[in-house]
């Protein structure tokens, strides 16, 4: 009889704790029918692809124009962290997928008063989850409720079409970044404004930048000859390199009161001017720009 008792107390108490852990887990993932997925930044620059949370926040995949393709993944929680800790990621079947077991992803540090963030390849992870049907779930401690754990799901529903979109857009990024074309040297032909082949290669990178983004706060242009001729003529030609490049990005919407240009004509060389060879190096317009 007391062996019963004892039996029925533990059956109780496990019954118990099992509803209080169910009653602990707060979820936050968009319901099916209501699961939208959007390309937030579309542009040869940035493509961001959009998952909105209901009640928690915002979900982001974003690449940026670069050397490397890259991916990273951001949560964009409208209540931000009070302090730090460890959130576990994982890819959750939902349950029209019988059989399948949930996988780990990665961890994702929580860091204080900051937006939780992966690196490459554990978004790219998420991505091709996604793709599969399976939902990336964030599970961590609630540090506004000891008693509380919270999981954020990301739901595969509509996820398909946006995601070609995104891919595509991904796909189209300038294959370089700001910091890349931000300090460049552009190199001439002889006695004349024209510019050798891979400088006029260069200058269609920045070009193609400025297309998409014309924010500078400003550009330094800075004309120089080699010694070949007169002082003041190279003077002039060192000049008129520099106005030109002023006029191209001016075309493209750069202000012009952001633009500043100087001619040094055949001083402060980069190279001796003994032969053409070296000569042609003396014969450029180096350009630097900052953004705000």
């Amino acid at each position: 009889m007391l062996n019963k008792i004892i039996q029925t107390i533990i059956c109780v108490t496990l019954v118990s704790l099992s509803a209080n852990s169910i009653a602990t887990l707060r979820q936050y993932i968009a319901k099916v029918e209501n699961s939208t997925w959007h390309l937030k930044d579309e542009t040869r620059l940035q493509c961001t692809l959009s998952h909105l949370l209901p009640g928690y926040g915002e979900a982001l995949f974003s690449s940026i124009a670069s050397k490397k393709l890259n991916m990273e993944f951001e949560l964009d929680m409208l209540r931000l962290p009070n302090s730090y800790g460890v959130a576990a990621v994982y890819s959750v079947p939902p349950k029209w997928m019988p059989g399948q077991v949930q996988r780990t992803i990665s961890d994702m540090t929580i860091r204080k008063q900051y937006k939780g963030d992966l690196p490459e390849k554990a978004a790219w992870t998420m991505l091709t989850e996604l793709e599969k049907g399976f939902w990336p779930t964030i599970y961590y401690q609630d540090e506004y409720n000891q008693y509380d754990k919270v999981a954020v799901g990301l739901n595969a529903s509509n996820f398909a079409v946006p995601y070609e979109k995104f891919a595509e857009c991904v796909a189209n990024l300038l294959p370089y970044s700001f910091q890349d074309i931000a300090y460049t040297v552009l190199t001439y032909q002889f006695n004349n404004t024209k510019l050798t082949k891979y400088s006029q290669k260069r200058l269609a990178m920045i070009g193609e930048y400025l297309k998409e983004d014309t924010n500078l706060e400003l550009v330094l242009l800075d004309g120089y000859s080699d010694s070949f001729g007169g002082s003041a003529i190279n003077k002039q030609i060192s000049i008129r390199r520099a106005e030109e490049i002023k006029s191209f990005f001016s075309s493209l919407g750069v202000s012009p009161q952001r633009i500043e240009i100087t001619g040094h004509g055949e001083r402060r060389h980069s190279s001796p001017n003994t032969n053409e060879s070296t000569r042609a190096k003396n014969r450029r317009v180096v350009i630097r720009m900052s953004k705000p």
